[in-house]
């Protein structure tokens, strides 16, 4: 459903999971002329991890909400901003009471599985004052003054959520790929110092050989231009080159046939030109620096061509980007091996934290050797003062049996006759 496109692609990154309901212009394409076309059931597309801690339950919400045929027609009209905005939160007042209790049962198991995360992370902190309620306060996607309950307010809250979180999405990706890229280098660094000079020379020389093996690749089209889609066109569609009509590939990567290509039918066009650089039988092409380069495609193109920011490139906007100058004679791409990743100060700067972390741990560690002696210590205190109490036991028993039966001759007489 259209409300479901825009909801879900306002929150950025689910949009593969919808149904048809929007349709692009209608044209005539010879199917038969394209390779591998098999129908796409689009109730069958599985929408993508978004990445979020409460991924599921913003799944879970919006299936329920497209259960409610009020709700769904409100949305049909709606527009992005009305929905991000908040506006249309209030028209959850209005859905059945199935659709409210069900929506109340999904709060009421986050909230749990919240309290869940917050105990365990307490309990690995050793902190067993536990106030939930102040603690609920750091998670923003829901109202945790009302954990029963599934107002308009925790709507609003978790479509603002999801939408702040998700326009930081990448960034973070960013940020974790370059921290990733240091520590390879830190480990590499770190590994030749035990090496003897001998061996350190070798392991440099193997390094410069796959460095160089890696560069050496076909030339990469600039991603979006025309080169880079008449290729897709001619060698995944299998259509002549001659033949190319942007119409037409955009119908054609449309895949779920919703009006729009999202970023998972972009990042789909890009997979022809990442083969040219990346290929997972060889040791020298790294997989983390393939999902980052289709990272930086699909925001460039998105960047180039998605003119109202919303993460979506409809059928007019495309037509306009084939119109531009950068569209016919875009400027050389440079690959992630022709970039700088990180300079030396920023590698400098980040093992100094490695090795503060690593100092940290080291003390950490130290403090729970000593706290395992101290119980070790303990338990066999305990065990001592067990055996001895166990040895006095004994004795005890030993003098009662000695007093009850005293003892006797070879006839059973007694030793000593007792006075009168």
């Amino acid at each position: 459903m259209r409300w479901r496109t825009i909801l879900l692609q306002c929150c950025f990154l689910l949009i593969s999971c919808l149904l048809t309901a929007l349709k692009a212009v209608p044209i005539d394409i010879d199917k038969t002329k394209v390779k591998n076309t098999q129908p796409v059931d689009s109730a069958k597309i599985e929408p993508p991890d978004t990445g979020l801690y409460y991924d599921e339950y913003l799944k879970q919400v919006i299936d329920v909400l497209e259960t409610d045929n009020h709700f769904r027609e409100k949305l049909q009209k709606a527009d992005i901003e009305e929905i991000k905005s908040g506006r249309l939160s209030k028209e959850l007042d209005l859905v059945s009471h199935h659709v409210r209790t069900k929506l109340d049962e999904l709060k009421r198991q986050e909230v749990a599985r919240l309290r869940m995360l917050i105990k365990a992370k307490l309990d690995s902190l050793q902190d067993t004052g536990i106030d939930h309620h102040a603690l609920l306060k750091q998670f923003d996607h829901l109202n945790h003054l009302n954990p029963d309950k599934f107002e308009s307010t925790d709507l609003d809250m978790l479509i603002k959520a999801a939408t702040s979180d998700l326009e930081h999405y990448d960034k973070t990706r960013h940020e974790e790929f370059k921290k990733y890229e240091m520590m390879k280098e830190h480990e590499r660094r770190e590994y030749l110092k035990t090496l003897n000079e001998e061996k350190r020379k070798e392991e440099e020389s193997k390094f410069e050989e796959m460095r160089k093996k890696h560069e050496n690749h076909p030339k990469v089209n600039h991603p979006g231009s025309k080169d880079q889609l008449k290729e897709v066109w001619e060698e995944t569609d299998g259509l002549d080159p001659n033949d190319f009509d942007p119409k037409t590939f955009f119908k054609l990567h449309d895949v779920n046939n919703d009006g729009f290509l999202d970023e998972q039918e972009l990042e789909a066009l890009f997979t022809k030109e990442l083969e040219k650089v990346y290929d997972p039988k060889n040791e020298e092409d790294d997989m983390v620096e393939m999902e980052e380069e289709r990272l930086r495609m699909r925001e460039h193109v998105m960047n180039e061509v998605d003119a109202n920011k919303d993460r979506l490139v409809t059928l007019d906007e495309f037509l306009k980007a084939t119109e531009k100058k950068e569209f016919l004679e875009p400027d050389s791409w440079e690959t992630l091996d022709q970039q700088q990743l990180f300079t030396e100060e920023e590698l400098k700067e980040y093992e100094n934290l490695i090795s503060l972390q690593e100092s940290e741990l080291k003390k950490k560690a130290d403090e729970l050797q000593k706290q395992k002696e101290e119980l070790q210590r303990q338990h066999d205190q305990l065990e001592a003062q067990k055996l001895e109490y166990h040895q006095v036991v004994q004795q005890m028993e030993q003098k009662k049996l000695q007093q009850e039966f005293p003892p006797s001759g070879p006839g059973g007489e007694l030793k000593f006759q007792p006075h009168i």
